[in-house]
């Protein structure tokens, strides 16, 4: 992408105290629609706003829901922040990206909110549910071919374990190779979410030339803070009888897991 940032977004400024606007870059663009952002993107971009909004450093995310209000152009968006619950122990925080739209309307087109809770050393009784996710030494690199092309997949590195679309679970392992904002090195979390969003494609066993599956939403509960580049998505789809699906899935670091996602997602024929 010659001449295009190297980064998701580009900070323009402060409009207000507490509210920035940043332009938005061809490569947070949607495998869907050229005009829409994929949901991974903006999901980082409001994890950013909940982890910084009146940080504290005795607090940190734990849950995150983002709601995907409608598509997110490819323009200027405004991020506000703000805690919406006050506590000593336990609060909760949200933050909204505005956009204007293609028919020249300023609303919000994402919502996130976050639980912050104060943290404990409970490294001795330390215990994770699920299955560890095959190392990224077994893993190989993944092209994306057909219809499964978009700036936004353009600009992550993919190391596949196994075939995508087979029986079971799709297994990946991912790291973005942009910044989300330009500038920036990525936290822990902003990694985690500048991937996690993809666990609804690596999870399909629809056909993408005969189906699309678009999710209007992901929850994601962590439960240890991810470390090194790498992310690890194991993820699969349940598809209903009526056009509506869910997308479940473990994500990982290289140490094992750490949360869990998932996805309502509606999926429609194509014409």
């Amino acid at each position: 992408m010659t001449g295009i940032p190297d980064a998701f977004f580009v900070p323009v400024g402060e409009t207000e105290p507490g509210t920035e606007r940043f332009s938005s870059t061809e490569r947070t663009t949607s495998l869907w629609a050229p005009t829409m952002q994929h949901g991974a993107p903006p999901s980082a971009l409001l994890l950013r706003a909940l982890e910084r909004v009146a940080a504290r450093s005795d607090v940190r995310v734990t849950r995150v829901v983002v709601e995907l209000l409608g598509p997110v152009p490819i323009t200027d968006i405004v991020v506000k922040s703000w805690v919406e619950r006050p506590g000593k122990n336990i609060e909760l925080v949200a933050a909204e990206l505005w956009a204007t739209t293609a028919t020249g309307v300023e609303r919000a087109v994402a919502r996130g909110t976050a639980w912050r809770m104060t943290t404990e050393d409970t490294a001795a009784v330390t215990h994770a549910a699920d299955q560890r996710l095959a190392p990224l030494s077994d893993a190989s690199l993944h092209s994306w071919g057909g219809r499964w092309k978009s700036g936004y997949l353009d600009n992550i590195e993919v190391q596949a374990l196994g075939n995508f679309g087979a029986d079971g679970p799709g297994l990946v392992w991912a790291r973005p190779k942009t910044a989300l904002i330009l500038g920036e090195t990525m936290t822990p979390l902003e990694r985690l979410f500048s991937i996690a969003d993809i666990a609804n494609g690596v999870g399909a066993s629809l056909d993408l030339d005969q189906w699309t599956f678009l999710n209007t939403d992901l929850t994601v509960h962590v439960f240890r803070i991810p470390e090194g580049e790498w992310v690890g998505v194991a993820a699969e789809t349940s598809v209903g009888p009526d056009g509506v699906a869910m997308s479940a899935g473990v994500l990982h670091d290289e140490h094992g897991p750490v949360g869990r996602i998932a996805q309502t997602v509606l999926v429609r024929p194509r014409s």
